[in-house]
């Protein structure tokens, strides 16, 4: 599993519904033409986007992106910004940026500018960090009560 399967999984999650492309995008604010992207693997989601179509469906970030078989999903309570969360996920772990660029290959600059809330990390991003520190997407987002 990887998120190589989150097309597919996504295009699971809108035919279990029940829904189509035209009713996921008009609830979540997003382009129809987005979510196109999504379901075809030309793109991936933001941080925030990613949250969200978990949220609607009601699934886990980790089974989303298909880095769980499982959903597990219960209640997620919402997430901080990031630039927050990733401050007190490094201090969970008693880890500095230094340590987390060196597990994960990640600039620590770039790690800099999510703690200052200039730009938030990619999906990508976020699956290596969480694999390096061994804990689910959602921990790390904050998104598990």
């Amino acid at each position: 599993m990887g998120l190589e399967n989150f097309p597919d999984i996504l295009k699971e999650l809108i035919i279990e519904n029940l829904a189509n492309l035209t009713e996921v995008s008009d609830e979540l604010g997003c382009g129809e033409s987005t979510l196109s992207r999504y379901t075809t693997g030309k793109a991936l989601p933001t941080l925030e986007m990613t949250v969200r179509l978990a949220d609607y469906f009601s699934v886990t970030s980790d089974y989303l992106l298909g880095l769980n078989e499982e959903n597990t999903a219960s209640r997620f309570k919402r997430c901080p910004p990031f630039s927050k969360r990733f401050d007190e996920v490094l201090k969970y772990f008693h880890i500095s940026r230094y340590k987390l660029q060196q597990m994960t290959g990640i600039a620590e600059s770039v790690m800099r500018y999510w703690v200052q809330g200039k730009t938030e990390p990619t999906i990508p991003s976020v699956v290596k960090i969480a694999e390096a520190l061994g804990c689910t997407v959602d921990f790390l987002l904050g998104r598990k009560k």
